[in-house]
């Protein structure tokens, strides 16, 4: 299960933003985010921005 924040990032790397980008967005070190991220591909089984967008698009977990 996604946390609320792992969603807004998980939505952020749909739009195509990149790491710094989501960090300046939401207050947050790039650090922090690259955890969320590797969190995010964990609880969706996969390795890398493509297959996590992909996924979640399947899912049906974006926000629009």
């Amino acid at each position: 299960m996604l946390t609320v924040r792992q969603i807004e990032v998980l939505t952020c790397l749909c739009r195509g933003k990149g790491n710094k980008e989501i960090a300046s967005d939401f207050g947050l070190s790039v650090k922090t985010v690259k955890t969320h991220i590797s969190a995010i591909f964990k609880v969706l089984g996969v390795v890398n921005r493509t297959q996590a967008v992909i996924t979640a698009q399947r899912m049906g977990m974006l926000i629009h």
